[in-house]
């Protein structure tokens, strides 16, 4: 399937090293209507995946920008974007979240040329772990640029930067290493240098909305917000939260099946007015 020409917007590098964001993942119903959905609405073309029909790589161009997976057959987890996060060894990265007080739901499973796990925090936020077994799709493509932001609204962002920098070995000294750095009531996550994600407090757990629970998002920068969001609503989804500032705008999406996903023109996580 191919879609018009891309909406994505130039961004920062992509990230190979340890324990940096290196992938990010659609779990949904209908992965017909999820591929239509992008196509349109991001520019991006569709390729089936090497582990079967359930799945299948989103590319912008000729890079490999997200996986779809049909959650139907595939995973027994909820419609939704998840991070995942490179490690070194899964078994390891996947002690250290149950000892941590986190759930691990699917894993170690062996997927291809991988190894991927599904968890989630303390707090319930899900995310993923994958053990970098090249060459993999965890791996960045040979391209200058991120594709998406990524966001953790969590209940206490101090008390989630520890889980993360123990369970990833965040901040260990080791060359290519990420960092975080606490800045007001946020945490910052630089990888090689360079903010990737942003990790935010006063998220509620049994609140009944799903943006005030804790959650990571995934946020893809763009060209164009407003023709974006014009798109999403032409092709069955629906906005749920816009937010502007200084440094650009950022729209909450809700795509036909359900999912959460943003779309923002801020260049980095660090823009001025970036929520």
């Amino acid at each position: 399937m191919t879609g018009s020409e891309p909406r994505t917007a130039p961004s920062a590098a992509p990230l190979t090293g340890p324990a940096a964001p290196c992938w990010v993942t659609l779990m949904t119903r209908d992965l017909e209507t999820a591929q239509r959905f992008y196509a349109q609405v991001l520019g991006w073309s569709f390729r089936p995946g090497r582990l079967g029909s359930d799945f299948s790589v989103a590319r912008r161009g000729e890079v490999p920008v997200a996986g779809f997976v049909t959650v139907s057959s595939a995973y027994r987890v909820a419609v939704a974007w998840m991070p995942y996060f490179s490690v070194d060894d899964a078994d390891v990265a996947a002690a250290r979240v149950r000892e941590r007080s986190g759930t691990v739901a699917v894993g170690p499973l062996t997927l291809g040329k991988g190894r991927g796990v599904l968890a989630s925090d303390r707090d319930g936020a899900t995310f993923g772990l994958w053990e970098r077994t090249p060459p993999s799709l965890s791996q960045p493509a040979p391209d200058d640029h991120a594709h998406a932001w990524l966001r953790l609204r969590t209940r206490n962002a101090f008390d989630a930067a520890i889980f993360y920098g123990e369970v990833l070995d965040w901040a260990n000294g080791q060359p290519g290493c990420c960092d975080v750095a606490y800045e007001g009531d946020e945490v910052i996550v630089r990888c090689e240098g360079r903010p990737l994600a942003r990790i935010s407090s006063g998220a509620v757990e049994s609140a009944v909305d799903p943006l005030v629970r804790p959650h990571w998002q995934v946020q893809f920068p763009v060209a164009d917000v407003a023709e974006t969001v014009a798109a999403a609503r032409r092709h069955g989804g629906a906005v749920v939260e816009e937010r502007g500032g200084l440094g650009g705008t950022e729209v909450t999406l809700r795509d036909p099946d359900g999912a959460l996903f943003a779309v923002t023109d801020v260049r980095t996580p660090l823009d001025p007015g970036a929520r």
